[in-house]
């Protein structure tokens, strides 16, 4: 099979055209061959049959055209050439079987003989390079942008071998068809300096000065007209010898022998750990010999000080003998506070480490770039890239065909080189707990032994960032008489860790990639600081930053692309404690105090808002509080139903118990308390009794420091319920007395008998049945008196419940049978699940085990709908006694396992008693 690229796309098997089919099958091989023998990503193929936007049958369409492709190719039989691999499809294509490869090593070949002198033998490979095209890259398909840049990068080589190829012939004195070949380039791509200048030589020495003046005159004018720059210094050079009749330059001569550049830098001897990613820098070396097609590239990408250029030159040195023709190192200085080191002048370093004297190397970067991709081309060449600005920083330092291996290290991820050029991605994370505690130990020896305690502070403190911990280690071994635990408590205070790291510049460090980003980028950055984390969404980064989401969301993809925020989830941000840090020092000394509060007001707006809407979905019967009006700013896009409502608590709610205590922090009570009421509708029912005293805590403050008496009536009542689960009934006690006055002051007939409800489960945990009825009786009277139906449901099954404590089980099932009626009516599946946990009691101890269970059965599955993870449990637990009870002890043992798995699951201790219950079964 030959793959012909160099016009239009032709392929044969043996001799033999082969009828590819659709033009979309031809893109699809098209963008196959352009990165033969590795997996292409889906989405990348699909961007080359579609363009940016698919269509919705795109993976179908894709495989339909994929199985079109293979039996194509496949001839009629069986063919295993085109598999499907994970994430993408993959082409196998034998060495030397497209007309590319063919092309960039006769390219090489006839470059590597121009500059050793050998202008005959350069004519020969150059010519049969060139003989190769049949007209442009992919002729006749139209081609994605990812495809035409490659075509693109094709056609640039093209130009560079015409180039070579003139020069050989002129160096022949074959003037004629220099020149031929020189006009044919110009009219193709007339800004081509050398091209021109070959040109005016060809013309000049064939003796047709006046022709040659021309050409310089013609050459000035298109670049004068499409550029507004006059020719280079090569150009008007030639054209002023040609003036003055001076010596022109001499043909080709022979260069020196090679150079073997040995170029690392030195290493430290401290080197810990990263045995994961020196194994993905080691599969760079184990590609498939014979694929000379293109450089072998890694870019290992993360933040500032996570350790990329000590990993990289780590293990640049472990394999240094496997490149016999050098090493090859340049620092880039993508992120250098004096400005990243242009690729030219990188190019004019790397070429001169390779022999080629000074005067040889030609001026401009794209002539540079063909002369290093030529000198490469022969050669097995390691080289190091180090501090990349971004993709188009590396590009035109990157070999073309041959062995060589290439490692970029960027702070930016690199998705270009990775998309466009087939690079390896490795983003490099902090060390690991084990990986820092060796670092330490590497530096400080015994003394990290002698205080575990102090060593692991240090290594939490600093977040595990190499860079922190060499400077804190330094700063340790540079006092071997203070105790470690001294140097840990340094670090404890805010801000304390970049104090610390001063002597590193740590701040320097973190402000080039700062000063690296867009405004907008810049500016969110800073306002991430004010959201209280641990983590966060899109939403809320808008919401901080008071804009849509679309326009932020290329925000947050380039402070990722930077590292400086991680997306460690999808859709989900994450600062390093430094960055945040960091972040928060920028915050204070750049956004006034007005624009801080307001953004931390937005934050406040947009969490509750979000919160309230969840919680009405989670809990439709809770009669709402409600919230303060929505800021301008608030976009809305709220839960569409409870199961997207309690998808958003689950991923939010260690986020909002934050919020609830930054908004108090900072004199938001009313955001606070509000707050706290939404996040009740996810705590209690998963039974987070210890997350619910904390809020309602903070709620209670909040509201009683700004006189707010609904907002602490609010807290008092849901704080005696957290109290009342966590056995602390006395204080529970008088938390609902306050929220009783409270509300009787307020005239909230609601808020009274909601309170009295939750003083009925408080009087039946201490023992006190009859005071219990009494509230719960008073508590019907004013659920009746103020029309709230669900509440006056919720209050007859708690009766019912007591009746069933006292024995009168018939009464019980009066009470709460009347209860589960209006319930089925209202929809109101928690109270629905509560009410038939009643009924299975009474049931149960009137012996009648079927209704018992079937009650247990239903209300266990309402309870789960609902997400009550708390009440699920303890219904089990209740399903087990009755199937205990019938002797049906297989059955017991397994809902008693069911209900310890969701207490240990809350990390209730409930879960104990449970697997004491099954230990004595076993026994029994």
């Amino acid at each position: 099979m030959r793959f012909a690229l160099l016009g239009p796309l032709e392929v044969s098997r043996d001799g033999d055209p082969v009828d590819l089919g659709s033009a979309k099958q031809r893109l699809l091989l098209a963008a196959l061959l352009s990165r033969p023998s590795e997996t292409v990503p889906t989405a990348v193929l699909a961007e080359a049959l579609w363009g940016e936007d698919p269509p919705a049958s795109a993976a179908a369409n894709l495989r339909t055209y994929v199985r079109g492709l293979r039996s194509a190719l496949g001839g009629g039989g069986p063919w295993d050439g085109m598999p499907r691999t994970p994430g993408g499809y993959l082409l196998r294509v034998e060495p030397g079987r497209r007309d590319v490869d063919l092309f960039d090593q006769a390219a090489a070949r006839g470059h590597r003989a121009l500059t050793l002198g050998d202008p005959a033998r350069a004519c020969e490979e150059l010519a049969e390079a060139l003989g190769l095209w049949r007209g442009t890259v992919l002729e006749g398909l139209p081609l994605p942008d990812a495809l035409a840049r490659w075509a693109s990068r094709l056609e640039e080589r093209r130009c560079h071998a015409e180039e070579d190829y003139a020069e050989a012939l002129l160096a022949q004195d074959r003037f004629p068809e220099a020149v031929r070949g020189m006009r044919s380039l110009v009219e193709r791509h007339p800004l081509r300096q050398r091209a021109w200048g070959r040109l005016m030589l060809g013309l000049y020495r064939g003796g047709d000065v006046a022709g040659a003046l021309e050409a310089y005159r013609q050459v000035r004018e298109v670049l004068v007209q499409e550029t507004g720059l006059d020719p280079g210094p090569e150009l008007t050079r030639l054209h002023e010898d040609m003036l003055r009749q001076r010596p022109l330059p001499a043909p080709a001569t022979p260069a020196p022998l090679p150079a073997v550049p040995r170029q690392l830098p030195l290493v430290t001897a401290d080197f810990v750990g990263r045995d994961a990613s020196l194994a993905v820098l080691d599969s760079a070396l184990d590609r498939e010999a014979g694929h000379p097609e293109t450089a072998g590239i890694i870019a290992v990408s993360g933040m500032a000080g996570v350790g990329k250029t000590a990993l990289v030159l780590h293990w640049a040195h472990r394999v240094a003998p496997r490149f016999p023709d050098g090493q090859l190192h340049v620092n880039l200085r993508g992120y250098d506070e004096e400005g990243a080191l242009p690729a030219a002048d990188a190019l004019q370093g790397l070429i001169e480490a390779l022999g080629v004297p000074q005067s040889r190397i030609p001026p401009g970067a794209e002539d540079r770039t063909g002369l290093f991709r030529s000198l490469l081309a022969s050669r097995r060449v390691l080289v190091v890239l180090d501090n990349a600005r971004d993709s188009a920083h590396v590009r035109p330092l990157l070999p073309g065909a041959g062995d060589s291996v290439v490692v970029v290290t960027s702070r930016e991820r690199l998705h270009g080189l990775v998309t466009t050029e087939g690079a390896r991605s490795l983003t490099l994370d902090v060390l690991t707990e084990q990986e820092s505690i060796g670092l330490l130990v590497r530096r400080l020896g015994a003394r990290v032994e002698a205080e575990p305690a102090a060593a692991a502070e240090i290594v939490a403190t600093t977040g595990r960032l190499p860079l922190a911990l060499a400077v804190v280690a330094a700063r340790v071994a540079d006092h071997p008489a203070f105790p470690l635990h001294t140097f840990a408590a340094e670090l404890r205070p805010a801000g304390a860790l970049l104090d610390a790291l001063g002597d590193g510049d740590a701040r320097r460090v973190l402000s080039w990639s700062y000063l690296a980003l867009t405004e907008g980028a810049a500016r969110l950055f800073r306002l991430l600081a004010l959201h209280p984390g641990p983590d966060l969404p899109l939403d809320a980064a808008a919401a901080l930053a008071g804009a849509p989401e679309r326009s932020v969301r290329p925000l947050l993809r380039e402070l990722a692309r930077l590292h400086l925020l991680t997306e460690h989830a999808p859709g989900r941000y994450l600062f390093h404690d430094l960055l945040r840090t960091y972040a928060a020092e920028l915050v204070r000394s750049v956004e006034p105090f007005a624009e801080r509060s307001a953004a931390r007001e937005r934050l406040y707006d947009h969490s509750l808002h979000r919160a309230h809407a969840a919680a009405v979905l989670v809990q439709p019967q809770w009669l709402a509080v409600t919230p303060v009006p929505p800021l301008p700013s608030n976009s809305g896009g709220h839960a569409r139903d409870a199961d997207t409502a309690l998808a958003w608590f689950a991923a939010e709610h260690r986020v909002l118990l934050r919020t609830v205590a930054q908004a108090a922090e900072y004199g938001f009570e009313t955001y606070c308390w509000q707050l706290a009421w939404a996040l009740t509708a996810y705590l209690a029912p998963h039974g987070l009794w210890q997350d619910q005293l904390t809020v309602q805590e903070t709620a209670l403050a909040a509201a009683t420091r700004a006189g707010d008496q609904a907002g602490q009536a609010m807290a008092c009542r849901l704080l005696a319920r957290a109290n009342s689960r966590l056995g602390n009934l006395d204080a529970a006690e008088d938390q609902l007395r306050r929220a009783l006055e409270l509300y009787a002051r307020l005239g909230d007939t609601t808020g009274q008998a909601q309170t009295l409800h939750n003083y009925v489960e408080v009087c039946y945990m201490d023992g006190r049945l009859a005071e219990a009825l009494g509230h719960g009786k008073e508590a019907l009277r004013l659920h009746r008196l103020s029309g709230n139906q669900d509440g006056e449901a919720r209050t007859l099954n708690a009766i019912g419940w007591l009746h069933a404590a006292e024995g009168d089980y018939e009464q019980a099932i009066e009470n709460c049978t009347q209860a589960l009626d209006r319930q089925r009516s209202a929809g109101d599946r928690n109270g629905q699940a509560a009410t038939l946990d009643s009924l299975g009691f009474a049931y149960h101890h009137l012996a009648r085990y079927d209704r018992a269970v079937a009650s247990y059965d239903e209300a266990v599955t309402l309870f789960r709908a609902s997400a009550d993870r708390y009440h699920e449990a303890e219904t089990l637990v209740r399903l087990g006694e009755t199937f205990a009870a019938t002797g049906d002890t297989g059955r017991a043992e397994d809902v008693w396992r069911r209900a310890a798995a969701i207490f240990d699951a809350l990390r209730d201790p409930e879960a104990d008693a449970v697997r004491e219950r099954l230990a004595r079964l076993r026994e029994a």
